[in-house]
């Protein structure tokens, strides 16, 4: 069941049946708190409303006690549970903690209704130090996206993929091609080839494709405006209509997509902040871009904070796909895409390769993702 961010009730709220276990029930709330943050969504209450909508329903729900509350009484069992009762007018400790009254506006029941400080707090307390907006799948991928490694795996544990992990095989095997947001969960032969028969020559490099496996978020989507926010993994590219396969974390669920329409959750480096010189060497995840000012928001999992940064300031790492852009001396590269071969930090340039036969060396500045 979908999400539905305009109920009142927490399972609805989540998208979970109200049988689902402990592990569905973290699984939703990680996937719809990352999409809502409000560092990934800055200057939009709706996001700041639905962060604390989902992060109230967890807290309740990933709380054994709660959770029966509710599931017997309701809010008012939740509120009996926050004041020490063991049915409504009864005693019983509560959980994470109680948050303010108050209520979702257009709610009943004098339901409470959680801060954004509150809201916040939980979401770093639910995941125990690891990094929220990176991990999500517990898989390997592409470069930067190497979470089940180096970030010690997700921190809800398993794969993002509803199946049970990739390692029964590539779940998205054919790429629907052509116009629009196609939808696919066939299961037949790869654009590359059949799964039997002779043996294929290894495909060609392709320098400016966003790598196989990459963590990327849906982003300015017009007629699937829904999709908005929502995490994926790059499973294949179409040469022929310029589209990603992008296969949406928890799903089967495929979308061809755009370019200019993903985000690509990737590992940078900080470099060369003068004003806070302490920042430089760390590593984070790029959580969202902010075309209004030109900065990406990192999260720097060891520092538990985000930071805004230009793209001058944040090192890619070497196999990213990025985009040339506001190059003066030769504008006629900007808008094409390139691997990152090399970072020169004297220079702060990195050599970017475009195709097999043109390495250009650019200001860090002039790429983005």
């Amino acid at each position: 069941m979908p999400p539905n961010l305009n109920s009142n009730d927490y399972y609805q709220i989540l998208g979970c049946p109200r049988g689902a276990d402990d592990a569905t029930l973290k699984k939703a709330y990680r996937k719809l708190a990352v999409k809502w943050h409000p560092d990934k969504n800055p200057d939009s209450e709706e996001a700041k409303h639905n962060f604390q909508k989902v992060s109230e329903a967890y807290s309740t729900l990933s709380d054994p006690k709660k959770r029966q509350m509710y599931d017997q009484y309701g809010e008012e069992g939740v509120r009996a549970a926050e004041a020490g009762a063991d049915a409504p007018g009864g005693g019983m400790p509560g959980g994470f903690g109680g948050f303010g009254g108050g209520g979702f506006p257009g709610g009943g029941g004098g339901a409470h209704h959680m801060s954004q400080e509150e809201a916040a707090q939980f979401f770093s307390h639910a995941f125990g130090g690891g990094d929220p907006f990176g991990g999500m799948f517990g898989m390997g991928g592409g470069p930067g996206v190497r979470f089940s490694s180096s970030m010690g795996g997700d921190p809800f544990g398993g794969s993002g993929f509803g199946g049970g992990g990739m390692g029964g095989g590539d779940p998205f095997s054919a790429f629907l091609g052509g116009s629009g947001m196609g939808r696919s969960g066939m299961r037949g032969s790869s654009m590359r080839g059949g799964m039997g028969g002779s043996p294929r020559a290894a495909p060609k490099k392709e320098y400016d494709v966003i790598p196989t496996g990459t963590i990327v978020s849906l982003k300015g989507l017009v007629n699937k405006a829904e999709y908005n926010g929502d995490r994926g993994v790059v499973k294949q590219y179409n040469p022929q209509s310029k589209r990603y396969a992008v296969e949406l974390e928890d799903s089967e669920e495929t979308l061809s997509v755009k370019p200019e329409n993903l985000l690509q959750h990737v590992h940078v480096t900080v470099h060369d902040i003068q004003s806070q010189p302490e920042l430089n060497g760390k590593t984070g995840t790029v959580i969202t871009w902010c075309p209004e000012k030109g900065r990406y928001n990192i999260y720097i999992a060891s520092l538990k904070k985000v930071v805004s940064l230009k793209p001058g300031n944040v090192v890619l790492e070497t196999g990213i796909v990025a985009r040339v852009s506001g190059l003066e001396s030769r504008p006629e590269l900007n808008g094409k895409w390139g691997t990152i071969k090399n970072h020169i930090k004297e220079s702060n340039k990195y050599d970017v390769q475009l195709s097999g036969s043109q390495i250009i060396r650019v200001k860090a500045e002039n790429m983005v993702l």
